[in-house]
């Protein structure tokens, strides 16, 4: 197939097949880079542990998330998407490689990175600087956020986010401070500059880590302080300067915002709407887990990514933390909106496509639990927002919207953002991968396409999700089935229903072997 640009040139010359070939061969470069400048810009937002708690999903009714929700109304809002794995290393590994953890071995966290256990791996940066494009990333995108996006990008800036605006040496607890850690009076005291800080603001003992120095993430309160002083914030003006500069190539610019990650600091002004109001907190229900194995149980309780919801109860800060979320994924979205305004300034605005994703959920004590890394929808479902250039918006949607605030209810997966970046900037995929593109979904969001997506905890603990139903399944072979039209909030466990053993049986079929086996490995 001759490249696009050699095909338009050629239809119109009478000229014998020779001489066609000779200027295939003397003008691929150059068509090749022609293609390149007529190709879109991407910019990929990734948005750390954001669950559905914003306007355009509608998951909590104090949500403000005006800017995440501008853009939803303009592209398609893809309601029912899910990660490869709920917690970072493995889904940004997924998400990147386009490769489910049970093909890369990058299972948890606590998984060997992707780039040690597969050093010459194709990530989809990789696709784009192949195509042409100049690749340029900030913020956390991988894992692990530093060596990673030097190997991703041709341009990164990276900038202390998750303890901003202090760091990581700073939050360290002193030898003399390391005992009260535990305590019901923790107490780290930080100074910076003319400004002090006792940490954690929350005052919680550490439920996960208190045997060690390290700074107490399961933390959440106010800072005195401005938007600049936050990493969000930085990474955001390196992106602007980035988005504002002149080009002569296509593209692709990811920036990864790291809020509502704990610890659950923003600038206090984020915080002050809540002043006068009530806050909401998540629906739950006395017996939830009456119903559940032993294994569903366990890890609904475990502090593994968080702290224990028993503690939050015990000190009546359960809206607190309800605020802080919120208010953090407020900051974050102000951020995004000074993001989107810079490029719809730019000369780029025309011809850039905009992809919003988050890696994974986040429970707030639903399920009794707090953090992720569990099978249920808390944890599993993500905000995805795939919006069009301007200048394709009538080829990508439908009609009656002309491609503009589409919401699609079919199950995808983040798996899906390779392929389906590939298929929108027609870039060729020249290695294996396991998602498929979402583009038949951005032409008609109805389709019925019988999908279903997976998501692995461990190997052998899975969860499934179609258009209706989860099912749930541990390593110990126990099982979890909930009909999420009739119960959004998975209190009843119908897995030992009889009258649903043929939808077991049909989602456990759809269950990938190596899934369920463990057998890791690149294909």
């Amino acid at each position: 197939m001759l490249p696009r640009v050699i095909q338009r040139h050629l239809a119109n010359l009478p000229l014998d097949p020779p001489i066609w070939m000779l200027l295939v061969i003397v003008g691929v470069s150059i068509a090749e880079a022609d293609d390149a400048e007529t190709r879109p810009n991407v910019l990929m937002i990734a948005i750390d542990d954001l669950n559905d708690w914003v306007g355009f999903l509608g998951g909590h009714p104090q949500a403000q998330t005006p800017n995440m929700d501008r853009l939803a109304q303009r592209g398609t809002v893809f309601t029912n998407a899910h990660c490869a794995s709920p917690a970072c290393n493995p889904s940004r590994a997924a998400i990147f490689s386009g490769r489910a953890p049970w093909t890369t071995g990058v299972w948890s966290n606590s998984s060997k990175r992707l780039f040690k256990q597969h050093p010459d791996i194709k990530t989809f940066p990789d696709m784009f600087r192949v195509a042409g494009y100049t690749t340029m990333g900030t913020g956390k995108l991988m894992h692990s956020q530093r060596s990673a996006n030097e190997r991703l990008f041709e341009r990164h800036y990276n900038v202390e986010q998750r303890w901003s605006p202090l760091t990581r040496e700073t939050v360290r607890y002193t030898e003399d401070e390391q005992s009260s850690k535990s305590s019901n009076q923790p107490r780290h005291v930080v100074n910076l500059g003319e400004r002090q800080w006792v940490l954690p603001l929350n005052g919680l003992p550490s439920d996960r880590n208190p045997d060690n120095a390290e700074g107490e993430s399961f933390d959440w309160g106010p800072l005195d302080v401005v938007d600049r002083e936050m990493g969000d914030a930085k990474i955001t003006d390196w992106a602007i300067e980035q988005i504002a500069s002149s080009r002569e190539q296509p593209f692709f610019l990811g920036v990864g915002y790291y809020r509502p990650h704990i610890p659950l600091w923003a600038p206090a002004r984020y915080f002050e709407r809540f002043e006068h109001q009530n806050v909401v907190l998540p629906s739950v229900t006395s017996n939830d887990l009456d119903d559940l194995s032993d294994s569903g149980r366990r890890w609904a309780i475990e502090a593994i990514t968080a702290g224990l919801h028993s503690t939050v109860e015990r000190s009546g800060q359960w809206g607190d933390a309800v605020k802080a979320y919120l208010a953090c994924t407020t900051f974050v979205d102000a951020q995004i909106g000074r993001l989107l305004d810079a490029l719809d300034a730019s000369p780029h605005s025309d011809n850039t496509l905009i992809v919003l994703w988050s890696d994974h959920g986040w429970h707030l004590g639903e399920k009794q639990h707090w953090g992720k890394w569990t099978g249920w929808e808390r944890s599993t479902r993500v905000p995805l927002i795939v919006v069009p250039t301007k200048s394709n918006v009538a080829s990508l949607g439908a009609a009656a919207t002309g491609g503009m605030g589409q919401r699609c209810d079919a199950p995808v997966s983040l798996l899906d953002l390779y392929p389906t970046l590939a298929h929108l900037c027609d870039l060729r995929v020249t290695d294996s991968i396991d998602g498929e593109t979402l583009v038949p979904l951005l032409h008609d969001p109805g389709i019925e396409t019988g999908r279903t997506v997976v998501s692995s905890l461990e190997p052998g603990t899975v969860a499934i999700r179609d258009q209706r139903w989860r099912l749930i399944r541990y390593d110990d072979g126990s099982l979890e089935l909930y009909d999420l039209r009739e119960d959004p909030n998975e209190w009843l466990n119908l897995a030992d229903d009889q009258q649903h053993l043929e939808t077991v049986r049909r989602l456990m079929a759809r269950i990938p072997r190596a899934a369920l086996a463990g057998s890791p490995g690149v294909r």
